[in-house]
C-alpha cells in the first residue's frame, strides 16, 4: 500500500543525504552516469527540433545544437547538404544512435551503482535490525520491519535509479528547452508559458484528488483482503458456528465499497481527461495561431515554427512530468529518511564475529541483587520488585509461581534481552552489564515453552545450536533428545522439511528438536522454560533423563509449571506478583506446613488425579 507523503523538511532532506555514503565507493560511475544523463537531455532537445525541421526543411544551424551536429557529421558526410530532408534525416538517425548508446551506458552505470549500493543498504538495515534490543521488537510490527528490508529498499533504488534520473533529465530539458524557445522567439515563448500555469495548477489539483481516491480504494481492497485472510485462517470457527453467511455478508459489503470508490475515481479521471483535451489542445492551438501570426509579420521563419511547436510539446511534457517526479522524489526521501534513521540508530552492540569462548571464561555463578524491572513500553507496571538470590556455579534453580509472577522476565534479564532498571546482576564478581552480550549468550542455551522452528529441515534446526557440529555428535544428540523415535517415521529422516514455523510437526516433536538444539550447543548455562510440557508421559520421562544429564555440572535455570519436575533442583524461587515469597531447597520448603510451594504442589497433585 502506498505510503502517505510527508512534507520534505530541511532535516528530512539532510537525513536522506546520508544514503549517499552507500554510493560513495561508486562515485565515479555515478558521476559519469549523471553526465551522460545531462548530455542525453540535450540530445533530446536537438532530436526534437530536428523532427520539427523535417516538416519545413531549412538551415540545420537553426536547430539547438545543430551547428555542432553539422560539424560532427561533416567528418563522415563531407559532401552532404544538411539543408535538405535527406541531410536532416541522416543527422536525426545519427543522433538517435548516439542517444541510444549514451542511454544504454547510463542505464548500465546506474544499475551497477544502485545494485551494489542497495546490497550494502539491505545488509546494513538487516544487520541493524537483528542487533536491536528486544524493546524495539515489542514496539514494532514484524510486517513493517519486513517492508523496510523489501519494498522500502526497492523504493530507495527506484528513487536513485529512475526518479532522480528523470528529475535531472527533465530539469535539463526544461531549462535548455525554454532557453532555446526564447532564442527562437521570446514573444511566442511568453504566450506558451502564460498558458502553462493554469494547466499545471489544474493538473496538480486533479492529480492529488485522484491519488487520494486511489489510496482510499487501496485501503478498501486491503480491508476486503483482511476479511478473506481472517475467515480462511479461522475456517474451523466459521464452519463450526455455521457463519459462512456472516463472512460472505461482510465481504460483500466490503467489495461494494471498493466499487463505489472505483466509480468515483472513474468520474474524476473522466473529468481530468476532458480538461486535458480542451485546455492542452487549446493552448497548443494558441501557440500555433500566434506563431502563424508572427510568421505572416515576417518575425518568425517558416522552418522555426514547427521546431518551436515540437519543443513546446517537449517542454510542456517535461514540466508535467517534473511535478510527478517531485511527488515521487518526495515519497522517496521520506522512505530513505526512515531507513537511514534505522541504520544510524542505537543497537545492543552485539558482536557479528563468531564467538570465541576459549579466549574468555565466564564464571557461571549467578547473583541477582535487589533487581527492579519494568518493561520500557509499560513503565507504570513494575514486573520485578527487589529480586535477590545467589546460585552457585553448576547448581539448578527452579522458578515457580503463577502466570505473570515474573519468571520469564528473570530469564529475559539473564539472557540480557533487557537490563535492570535498578539493582545488579552478576556472573561471579563481574557485572553482567560489563560483559559482551554476544559472549554471555554464546555460553547459554534457551529452550522456550513455545517453540518456533525455522522453515528448513530438522537437521538444520538442530544444528542451529552449533552449526559446525560433526555427524557423530548430531546423531548422539538426536538419540538423547528422543528425536530419533519420530524421525524414523519420515522417509527423509533428518532432512525432512519442518514447514513454516515448524507447522508440519506436532508440539511435542518441535519441543524435542528444540531440546536437541540446546544439547548440541553443550552450553555452560541452561535456561529451560518447561521444556517437557508438550510431551506425553513416556517421552517426558526419556527427555527428562536426557535433560538431567545435560544439566549436570551446568548452571541451570528451570521455569517450572509442573512442580514435579523441580524436585531435583538445588534451589526453588517462589514468585508472586514480581516478589520472592519463598526461597530454598524443595525439601526444605516442604517441611514448612504453611509453605506456598507446598500448597501449590498439593493443588497440582489434586488436579492431576
Amino acid at each position: 500500500m502506498e505510503k502517505e507523503k510527508k512534507k520534505i523538511s530541511k532535516e528530512s532532506f539532510r537525513n536522506s543525504l546520508a544514503v549517499f555514503r552507500f554510493l560513495q565507493p561508486y562515485a565515479l560511475s555515478f558521476g559519469l552516469g549523471i553526465v551522460l544523463l545531462s548530455v542525453s537531455g540535450l540530445l533530446v532537445i536537438t532530436i526534437t527540433a530536428l523532427l520539427g525541421l523535417l516538416m519545413a526543411p531549412g538551415d540545420i544551424t537553426t536547430v539547438p545544437g545543430g551547428a555542432w551536429t553539422q560539424q560532427l557529421l561533416s567528418v563522415f558526410f563531407s559532401n552532404l547538404s544538411f539543408d535538405t530532408t535527406k541531410g536532416v534525416l541522416i543527422a536525426l538517425v545519427a543522433l538517435l544512435l548516439i542517444q541510444g548508446i549514451f542511454s544504454f551506458i547510463r542505464v548500465y552505470l546506474f544499475a551497477y551503482v544502485t545494485e551494489n549500493a542497495m546490497l550494502e543498504l539491505r545488509s546494513a538495515a538487516y544487520k541493524k535490525m537483528i542487533s536491536k534490543s528486544m524493546d524495539f521488537y515489542h514496539s514494532s510490527k514484524v510486517g513493517d520491519l519486513v517492508t523496510r528490508i523489501s519494498s522500502d529498499v526497492s523504493t530507495v533504488q527506484e528513487t536513485l535509479t529512475i526518479t532522480l534520473a528523470e528529475f535531472i533529465r527533465q530539469t535539463v530539458i526544461i531549462v535548455f528547452g525554454v532557453g532555446c524557445l526564447v532564442a527562437f522567439s521570446w514573444e511566442l515563448t511568453l504566450v506558451m508559458l502564460s498558458s502553462l500555469p493554469v494547466i499545471m495548477i489544474v493538473m496538480v489539483f486533479f492529480g492529488k484528488f485522484i491519488k487520494r481516491l486511489g489510496k482510499e480504494t487501496q485501503d478498501k481492497v486491503a480491508e476486503s483482503g483482511n476479511i478473506v485472510n481472517e475467515s480462511l485462517m479461522g475456517i474451523v470457527n466459521v464452519k463450526s458456528y455455521a457463519n459462512e453467511w456472516l463472512e460472505w455478508k461482510k465481504f460483500r459489503a466490503s467489495v461494494e465499497n471498493i466499487k463505489a470508490f472505483g466509480m468515483r475515481g472513474a468520474i474524476w479521471r473522466g473529468m481530468f481527461g476532458t480538461f486535458i483535451i480542451i485546455f492542452l489542445f487549446g493552448a497548443l492551438g494558441l501557440v500555433i495561431g500566434w506563431g502563424s501570426y508572427l510568421h505572416q509579420k515576417g518575425e518568425l521563419p517558416a522552418e522555426v515554427l514547427p521546431q518551436f511547436i515540437m519543443l513546446t510539446g517537449l517542454v510542456a511534457g517535461s514540466i508535467g512530468g517534473l511535478a510527478a517526479q517531485l511527488g515521487a522524489l518526495q515519497r522517496g526521501i521520506g522512505v530513505i529518511e526512515t531507513i537511514m534513521k534505522l541504520i544510524d540508530s542505537e543497537d545492543e552492540g552485539v558482536s557479528f564475529d563468531q564467538p570465541k569462548s576459549e579466549t574468555q571464561i565466564l564464571d557461571t555463578a549467578l547473583s541477582f541483587e535487589n533487581v527492579v524491572f519494568y518493561y520500557p513500553t509499560r513503565p507504570d507496571v513494575t514486573v520485578l520488585k527487589s529480586i535477590s538470590f545467589h546460585l552457585n556455579a553448576g547448581e539448578k534453580l527452579a522458578l515457580v509461581g503463577q502466570s505473570g509472577s515474573g519468571k520469564s522476565t528473570i530469564a529475559a534479564l539473564i539472557l540480557r534481552f533487557f537490563d535492570p532498571i535498578s539493582g545488579q546482576i552478576k556472573w561471579g564478581d563481574q557485572l553482567a552489564t560489563d560483559l559482551d552480550k554476544s559472549f554471555i549468550r554464546s555460553q547459554m542455551a534457551f529452550v522456550p515453552q513455545e517453540v518456533i522452528l525455522f522453515g528448513g529441515t530438522i537437521r538444520e534446526n538442530i544444528l542451529y545450536g552449533k552449526p559446525h557440529a560433526d555427524e557423530e555428535t548430531l546423531n548422539q544428540v538426536v538419540k538423547d533428545a528422543n528425536v530419533l523415535e519420530f524421525i524414523t517415521q519420515f522417509p527423509e529422516g533428518l532432512d525432512t522439511l519442518v514447514g513454516e514455523r515448524g507447522v508440519q510437526l506436532s508440539g511435542g516433536q518441535r519441543q524435542r528438536i528444540a531440546i536437541a538444539r540446546a544439547m548440541i550447543r553443550n552450553p555452560k548455562i541452561l535456561i529451560l522454560d518447561e521444556a517437557t510440557s508438550a510431551l506425553d508421559t513416556s517421552s517426558e520421562r526419556q527427555v527428562q533423563e536426557a535433560l538431567d544429564k545435560l544439566m549436570k555440572g551446568r548452571t541451570s535455570i528451570v521455569i517450572a509449571h509442573r512442580l514435579s519436575t523441580v524436585k531435583d533442583c538445588d534451589q526453588v524461587l517462589v514468585l508472586d506478583k514480581g516478589e520472592v515469597k519463598e526461597m530454598g531447597h524443595p525439601n526444605q520448603l516442604l517441611q514448612d506446613p504453611h509453605s506456598l510451594y507446598g500448597k501449590m504442589l498439593n493443588m497440582q497433585h489434586l488436579l492431576n488425579h
